[in-house]
């Protein structure tokens, strides 16, 4: 059974479902970058992980590698405060309620899914959803991750059933460049995993031991 799913026609405050034009991208930044912070300290007391920004361009936020084996994985912060309210109008192919609704920049999806081919390492989403008070109590930010390659599955059976084109708006030009995001890909709260931070770093112990046991097995016979 689906949850993260309201009936919007029962809420006492529903959005009006019209955009403002209005998109603070600096904002946006400013908020991702203090999650950001937040998530490299809290793996940072977990032993057998050293995370730390990014500084591959074009790469996901965070890296973060697993002492034990040398391994690398990546993750990418992403926030939501929006609610698209005409997602079942204007995408009625999606499967996908306003309430459940996530979006997320094209451009950046596919260059995760190259990132993920090309070095073979893990990448995940993490999502920071709040001021959705129909899912996310009022006043908190609540945490949702998944691993691309479960993402590129849904991406390949939904393709341009979900994919969205925005218009531009006030705030989506900072210093002469348009840097808000207008070409949107959309998932549902439901495709992922709401945050539990130790239960992501097991299974990344997991995979990654794992993945040297057979490496080493394959070497020896």
């Amino acid at each position: 059974m689906k949850q993260y799913i309201f009936d919007c026609n029962s809420c006492s405050t529903r959005c009006d479902g019209k955009s403002k034009g209005i998109y603070i991208f600096n904002n946006d930044v400013k908020f991702s970058e203090e999650r950001e912070n937040k998530v490299i300290q809290q793996i940072n007391t977990v032993d057998g992980f050293l995370a730390k920004k990014c500084e591959k361009d074009g790469y996901p936020d965070i890296e973060v590698l697993h002492k034990p084996t040398g391994k690398v994985f990546y993750i990418e912060i992403k926030v939501q405060r929006r609610t698209f309210m005409a997602v079942k109008r204007l995408l009625p192919e999606a499967d996908l309620e306003p309430s459940e609704t996530l979006a997320l920049n094209l451009s950046d999806l596919l260059r995760y899914f190259e990132i993920h081919e090309k070095d073979g390492a893990p990448v995940f989403i993490l999502w920071c959803v709040l001021e959705r008070p129909c899912v996310v109590p009022a006043g908190e930010t609540r945490y949702f991750y998944q691993n691309v390659e479960l993402l590129k599955s849904i991406y390949q059976k939904y393709y341009d059933k979900r994919r969205f084109r925005r218009k531009s708006g006030y705030g989506d030009v900072v210093d002469g460049q348009h840097k808000g995001v207008v070409v949107n890909y959309h998932f549902s709260l439901n495709e992922f995993r709401e945050l539990h931070l130790l239960e992501l770093l097991n299974s990344m112990n997991i995979y990654f031991k794992t993945y040297i046991k057979f490496k080493c097995m394959k070497h020896k016979f």
